[in-house]
């Protein structure tokens, strides 16, 4: 999917209004308009239905059966057939959306009296959906035995345009949908939340999720395993659309995708994410449900900001907010990986690397170099449908592997990130548990030694000198870095002393700044979040003048205080710094150390103090619109691509970043 902005529009919003994908009107914000949205945008983009044989808010007439008189209900979304008029009789899906309290149950808005009723009254629809945001419900409208009335059977999916329930029954069939906007996220969301709820793992509904997301992962790569061993494809984590029905169907899923797990925990890289003694001990009725919501997308075809949303919005539900850590906003993280641009001939550590989140960047801003290279003559949808081809896939891979590096002090942490770089297109093994300003000596000598040795291999891989030492030091090229910091981030006074920064501070985010620079070569470059204090403060002085001795200073970004908001209040900059060479720190010695530094600042980064949402305005602080053309690509039944464009008008964040990215890159041009 792609996006090209095409010219600002006339219509002023208030704060508490968008405007329609489908009918372009001005509606007032809330939870289902926003769901409401949510769907048409599935249906167009996932299910392939144009947004010209949609309707919302249609009325369909019945006959009540208690009074049998004539009676309308107003339906929030229809789809008719292909081309065909806007009439009742042309009508193929229901759909009854709802605000996120509205129970299925519920005696007037739920299931049955909404979506039951629509559809028996419909002669031509055989489908539906009831959704409220945090609750899908498939529907199919059959007759009885005798033809005299209808059942509603519950489905764990729909057909899509041109295809039939055959179509997505298969188990033979070659992929599944293209996830689109936030629907991964509310699959991921609706997944963990059940677990949570309804199988009574309060502990452990994270590890649950992610066990079956990691099969269907599995099951994916498995894909192009067959095709280069020549042999042909069955898909095992899959779920009929009728299996959860059934006692038997149900046991039939778990047996498939159990023996599937027991499978990835022995293959050469899943196993490496996996202890072992890991488990699905789900029931075989929970089992079914998160399966059937996971089987409906292909993993591998998301984007990475659509898996790497989904996947930190739980992660930062459990792990984070347990261990009192939080993720540096993606906005931010972008930023600092565009600005510095590393390549596939980098090696990138992140020597506090949490959950993964500037490594999964770094191989997403390679992957999309290496697949530019590799088809020059495409772009839009159909160079990003390459991203994951197994030509991509397999340089992706191999760079992952040799080139990114993550250490971090939390095991919990360190196999979430390893999940994470996998779900991204691997490079997990360099994933490790290590006290970043211990190092080389941590007391985990094991650690350290399968830390050293992958360093070894990375050098010979990549034809690297050999002769400078054995260990991570003086390694990378690139380093992207948010060290922790703060009163509570405590540094043990042994390791402290081994920095010479702790002569003037113990603080975790100025020995961090000392330990990057050993980890860097010379030439290296590294780019960290620091608390504005170290750049600010007359107690801090001989830190500056330690890195402006150490390093060429190449930008400074402040950041508005509410880069970290809501989570923790905190006034942060972004440091940008190139590690010089011994000539270059002689030649500073004698005076000659003139260069130009850029220096921005962030004032405004998409967001309010309490996480909301900002949007660039008029000069009447009216939200300003912009014409939007989406280009997106809808998979046919035959296997063939069809690039489809949607024209919306959205409204645009109010974030500085990405316009400070792009002036550091024409200030570099200039330079």
């Amino acid at each position: 999917m792609s996006e090209e902005i095409e010219v600002q529009d006339e219509i002023i919003l208030e704060d508490n209004q968008l405007v329609c994908i489908l009918t372009n009107e001005v509606k007032k914000v809330s939870a289902l308009e926003s769901n409401l949205q949510s769907i048409i945008r599935m249906l167009n983009e996932e299910y392939g239905y144009d947004l010209e044989d949609m309707e919302r808010d249609f009325k369909i007439d019945f006959i009540d059966p208690d009074t049998n008189k004539p009676k309308k209900q107003k339906v929030e979304l229809v789809v008719f057939e292909k081309s065909k008029s806007h009439i009742q009789d042309n009508i193929i899906r229901i759909c009854i959306v709802q605000d996120d309290k509205i129970k299925d149950t519920d005696k007037k808005k739920g299931i049955a009296p909404t979506l039951e009723n629509a559809m028996g009254a419909v002669a031509s629809c055989e489908f539906g959906l009831w959704a409220n945001g945090s609750s899908y419900h498939f529907l199919q409208k059959e007759e009885d035995a005798l033809g005299y009335d209808v059942e509603f059977t519950d489905l764990s999916d729909f057909p899509g345009e041109g295809e039939t329930l055959e179509d997505i029954d298969r188990a033979d069939r070659s992929s599944s949908r293209k996830p689109a906007n936030d629907s991964l996220i509310k699959v991921f969301k609706r997944s963990h939340d059940y677990i949570y709820g309804n199988e009574g793992r309060k502990k452990d509904a994270f590890w649950q999720l992610l066990n079956l997301i990691f099969c269907k992962l599995y099951d994916e790569k498995r894909r192009f395993i067959c095709a280069e061993k020549g042999e042909s494809y069955r898909r095992k984590f899959w779920v009929g659309v009728k299996e959860q029905n059934t006692e038997e169907g149900r046991k039939a899923v778990a047996k498939r995708i159990k023996g599937l797990f027991d499978e990835l925990k022995n293959d050469q890289v899943f196993s490496e994410v996996f202890d072992g003694n890991e488990s699905i001990a789900l029931t075989d009725k929970g089992l079914a449900f998160i399966a059937g919501e996971l089987a409906k997308y292909s993993f591998l075809d998301a984007s990475i900001d659509v898996k790497g949303m989904a996947y930190e919005t739980i992660v930062s539900n459990t792990l984070k907010q347990e261990a009192g850590q939080f993720f540096t906003p993606r906005n931010i993280v972008k930023a600092m990986v565009e600005m510095l641009d590393p390549t596939e001939t980098d090696r990138v550590l992140d020597p506090a690397c949490g959950s993964g989140g500037f490594l999964v960047m770094v191989l997403d801003h390679v992957r999309k170099k290496i697949t530019e290279q590799m088809f020059p003559d495409l772009d839009g949808p159909l160079l990003a449908e390459k991203y994951n081809t197994y030509e991509v896939n397999e340089k992706v891979r191999e760079y992952a592997e040799n080139n990114i590096f993550g250490f971090d002090f939390d095991p919990d942490l360190k196999k979430a990130a390893r999940m994470n770089m996998v779900m991204a297109g691997d490079g997990h093994a360099n994933i490790f548990h290590v006290n970043s300003l211990a190092y080389p000596n941590w007391e985990h000598p094991a650690e350290i030694e399968k830390i050293n040795m992958s360093i070894n291999n990375s050098l010979r891989n990549m034809k690297d000198d050999l002769s400078y030492g054995s260990d991570a030091r003086g390694k990378f090229d690139v380093i992207f870095t948010n060290p922790p910091f703060g009163a509570k981030v405590k540094v043990e006074q042994e390791i402290a002393s081994r920095y010479f920064l702790s002569k003037y501070s113990d603080a975790p985010e100025v020995l961090f700044i000392e330990a990057c620079y050993d980890f860097l070569k010379e030439g290296g470059k590294m780019a960290i979040v620091l608390p504005d204090g170290i750049l600010g403060n007359p107690n801090t002085i001989h830190v500056r003048e330690w890195i402006l001795e150490k390093f060429k200073i190449l930008a400074s970004i402040d950041l508005a205080v509410e880069a970290f908001l809501p989570q923790v209040g905190v006034q942060a900059s972004l440091l940008f710094l190139q590690k010089k060479s011994e000539l270059e720190r002689n030649l500073a010695l004698d005076g000659d150390d003139d260069y130009n530094v850029f220096m921005a600042i962030a004032e405004k980064l998409g967001k309010d103090r309490r996480g909301n949402p900002i949007y660039l305005r008029d000069e009447d602080g009216a939200e300003l619109l912009f014409d939007i053309e989406t280009k997106y690509i809808i998979r046919k039944k035959d296997g063939a691509n069809e690039v489809k464009i949607r024209k919306e008008k959205l409204k645009q964040l109010d974030d500085d970043l990405p316009i400070i990215a792009q002036e550091y890159i024409n200030f570099l041009k200039e330079n």
